[in-house]
């Protein structure tokens, strides 16, 4: 049996089942069981901040883990039961690339842009700043014109542009540079010592591309996108490693490979000798 599992999941459409694809029922209450085990750490992945992460946990009866990443990667919770601690090392680690300005620094320079609009002040934080913009506005064009207005300061960004198909409009993200799901992964795995060979990624959207190609084991759920899918597989092989990339098919404990259950899929092929423990007794929490 493994020693140690780390498993690291995004949350929406990837354990969460709010997506178009139906859900085997069997699936969150196997990850309950699996998180259970006092040889696995969990940690959710998400772009969601803390009350939403929150909300996330009761609303869908998730497991709680040892370590949240939210706010697109902005921050790191350690979790202690209730009690969400925010890890301070991870905003230092990411704090250079804004050469000392803050948020209403980049609001105030980024004013003169047409087309976006600042949203709530809780949807903001130390390394985040978020807008709205017109769903039909052209991305590419005010994407370079919020680039250039921060590389005139020195700011380094990321960029994050979607769609809010329900609200019909547009949603921007200016994040540091070095503020992103892999790194963020990656700092946890350095910090905490957990190896690679013990160490997985569960994810379903493009946004999750940049962990699933890179070299981490890492599965993308049965319901992914068929572009996110041809997409991954396509930049795994160029990144010379597609063993390290698993696409769920369904079937695994008479499971369709959606949600929870293409993440428990994903666990059994990196994992074989884990299957015990869903088959199996549910153990009890560190």
């Amino acid at each position: 049996m493994p020693d140690l599992l780390v498993l690291c999941t995004d949350l929406d459409r990837t354990v969460i089942p709010n997506g178009d694809q139906p859900e085997s029922p069997e699936a969150r209450p196997l990850l309950r069981r699996l998180a259970a085990r006092p040889e696995t750490v969990l940690v959710y992945v998400s772009g969601r901040d803390e009350d939403l992460l929150r909300g996330a946990i009761r609303d869908y009866a998730l497991p709680v883990p040892e370590f949240a990443i939210g706010d697109v990667g902005t921050t790191i919770y350690r979790l202690d039961g209730e009690r969400w601690t925010r890890w301070r090392a991870w905003s230092q680690e990411i704090a250079p690339d804004w050469q000392g300005w803050e948020g209403p620094d980049l609001a105030g320079w980024l004013d003169a842009l047409d087309g976006l609009e600042l949203q709530e002040p809780e949807k903001q934080n130390d390394f985040k700043l978020s807008y709205y913009a017109p769903s039909d506005v052209r991305p590419g064009p005010l994407l370079q014109a919020v680039r250039e207005c921060l590389d005139a300061h020195g700011v380094r960004a990321n960029l994050i542009w979607s769609i809010d198909e329900q609200a019909d409009r547009g949603l921007l993200d200016v994040l540091p540079a070095s503020a992103n799901k892999r790194h963020a992964i990656e700092f946890l795995m350095r910090e905490q010592g957990f190896p690679d060979r013990a160490t997985m990624f569960a994810g379903d959207s493009g946004n999750d591309l940049d962990v699933l190609v890179s070299g981490l084991q890492a599965v993308l759920v049965r319901n992914a996108p068929n572009e996110v899918r041809a997409e991954a597989v396509r930049r795994a092989g160029e990144a010379g490693h597609p063993e390290r990339l698993y696409v769920a098919r369904g079937g695994f404990l008479g499971m369709n490979g959606h949600y929870a259950a293409g993440v428990l899929e994903g666990v059994a092929h990196f994992f074989p000798e884990a299957v015990a423990w869903l088959t199996g007794g549910p153990g009890t929490r560190r």
